[in-house]
């Protein structure tokens, strides 16, 4: 997934991931600060929301399809896990998708990679560490 994310930024495609800025958990909160970086080098944008925890998961896909669901990018959701998505293919509801995410992305702060390497060595070791937790969070 992640592959597939840089290669589309790269590519030049508008790519938008909106994290809370306020973890529910502090292991996942370390974990994906080993993520972050690569990201926002391919080009990747990422904001974090801090006007309370987002919990969706959605996707827009180029004006008309749309995802609303439970599943997580990650292995136990894609293997492991019973969860749902619905996919909605209709422009009229994408278009609602759209306004939706980007009032998100307005009230969000853009993330950087020196926001990453000017963190604290504890701070990238203890995320090497939960990186290495990753496929089981």
């Amino acid at each position: 997934m992640l592959a597939t994310l840089k290669l589309a930024a790269l590519r030049g495609v508008d790519v938008r991931i909106l994290i809370p800025e306020k973890p529910d958990n502090i292991l996942t909160h370390f974990a994906a600060y080993a993520f972050v970086a690569p990201l926002l080098e391919a080009g990747v944008q990422i904001h974090r929301y801090p006007a309370g925890f987002l919990h969706a998961k959605t996707i827009l896909i180029d004006d008309l399809a749309s995802a609303i669901g439970t599943v997580n990018l990650d292995n136990s959701s894609f293997r492991l896990n019973f969860e749902i998505t619905a996919w909605i293919l209709d422009e009229d509801f994408a278009k609602q998708m759209e306004t939706m995410f980007e009032g998100d992305f307005t009230r969000s702060r853009k993330m950087t990679v020196e926001e990453i390497t000017d963190k604290p060595l504890w701070f990238r070791a203890t995320s090497r560490a939960a990186h290495l937790m990753a496929p089981v969070l």
